[in-house]
């Protein structure tokens, strides 16, 4: 088994660490002091690099600020980088330098390269964050996009893709949010700014009521998605949906209607909403094929089927007795038949006059009478059955008694 990797440092064990940075002389170096500084500099580096590999918050970045230890490394930088051409020239021309291993000169040159690492994960750690940020705000926009155009063919759509939007991902009540706290807006120094063609730009007192393109692509969307039977058909207009749906009322001003005239049409689907209970949604089976799991599993697993049976037979399909009756005593407790009953979505019915039953042949236990006069009438069809299914082993041992 290899070997784990070094985990990150503790929040307290990083600060302490960072605390106890302090600059040294250049005469210093390779000494007692300098030595356990490097120690706790190679821990500090490591951990940057595995807090930054993980995506975590960058703690460190913070520690290093708020107690003023970024001169501290690039001064410790600077005083190497003096000793690796001023001194270490010198010291290999001395006589008596004879070192029995190079391994304390070797440590003093890494040491530059740890510290230039550590400030280079610091930092960059820091930039990279900003840029992804912004980035992954672009691409979040332009999916919008997408999503507007992809509900424009909402009638023409597959049934998983329109369950998926209106069922497991709730499209309506995410584009409700995105108008109330519209992120491509906001307000700096008193002056309100929206982001349009890629970037931030300040909007002039008369244009703070325009639509942008960003808005119009939303509302469209919940044009398309409320207006469109199909969807008004399956989307679950509960409590919590409706109620969130509602809030768009506030925001159809007058001024917003002018700009975009087929709003008219939200304010009529929203009224009607507000002192109407709709239907609930029809329910279809969706049956979508995902390839990519059966490859997933084929690729993993290729070339491991024998010993993947031998395993199963050594430790699944081959349960002592004992093992067996826990099984059984748990399926018994998970399958009994008072839990059955109850998740059964209606009352046994009878099997000739269809009203609802309680009585239930005693001997196979499968069909259902509602009185004794539909049981007599119903004997000479259903006893042939009925002795099939009384009849049929129910235990291996049954099974090899009959043969």
């Amino acid at each position: 088994m290899a070997a784990a990797g070094p985990a990150p440092l503790l929040p307290a064990e990083a600060e302490a660490l960072v605390r106890a940075l302090q600059g040294t002389e250049l005469r210093d170096i390779g000494g007692q002091r300098w030595l356990r500084q490097q120690e706790s500099v190679e821990k500090l580096n490591i951990h940057a690099i595995l807090s930054a590999s993980a995506g975590q918050e960058q703690l460190l970045t913070e520690l290093l600020v708020t107690y003023a230890k970024i001169p501290v490394l690039i001064g410790e930088l600077i005083c190497v980088e003096i000793w690796k051409h001023k001194v270490f020239p010198v010291l290999c021309q001395l006589k008596d330098f004879e070192p029995r291993s190079t391994l304390p000169i070797y440590v003093v040159l890494r040491h530059e390269a740890c510290i230039i690492n550590l400030l280079e994960t610091v930092f960059f750690y820091k930039e990279l964050q900003k840029q992804a940020e912004a980035m992954e705000f672009e691409i979040a926009l332009k999916a919008l996009s997408v999503l507007r155009f992809i509900t424009d063919q909402v009638e023409s759509l597959p049934l998983s893709a329109l369950t998926r939007m209106l069922s497991t991902h709730n499209l309506p009540c995410l584009l409700v949010e995105l108008v109330e706290h519209c992120p491509w807006s906001c307000w700096e120094a008193g002056k309100l700014k929206k982001f349009e063609n890629g970037v931030w730009h300040n909007v002039p007192p008369e244009d703070q009521v325009k639509m942008t393109k960003l808005d119009g692509q939303v509302w469209i969307a919940l044009l398309n998605l409320l207006l469109s039977p199909e969807c008004q058909r399956k989307y679950h207009f509960d409590g919590f949906n409706r109620s969130q749906l509602l809030k768009l009322r506030v925001f159809l001003t007058d001024v917003l209607v002018d700009q975009l005239p087929n709003l008219v049409e939200m304010q009529r689907f929203l009224s009607h909403l507000a002192v109407t209970e709709p239907a609930p949604p029809k329910k279809d089976l969706v049956l979508e094929q995902v390839p990519f799991i059966w490859d997933h599993i084929l690729k993993k697993n290729t070339g491991k089927w024998k010993a993947i049976a031998k395993h199963q037979v050594k430790h699944v399909f081959c349960p002592t007795e004992e093992e067996l009756k826990l099984q059984a005593r748990r399926w018994a407790e998970t399958y009994s038949l008072d839990m059955m009953e109850a998740l059964a979505p209606d009352k046994p019915r009878c099997r000739v006059c269809g009203a609802e039953a309680a009585k239930q042949c005693s001997l196979c236990r499968n069909e259902w009478y509602c009185s004794r006069a539909c049981q007599v009438q119903h004997w000479q069809k259903h006893k042939i059955a009925c002795n099939l299914m009384a009849g049929a082993p129910t235990s291996m041992h049954d099974l090899q008694e009959k043969q």
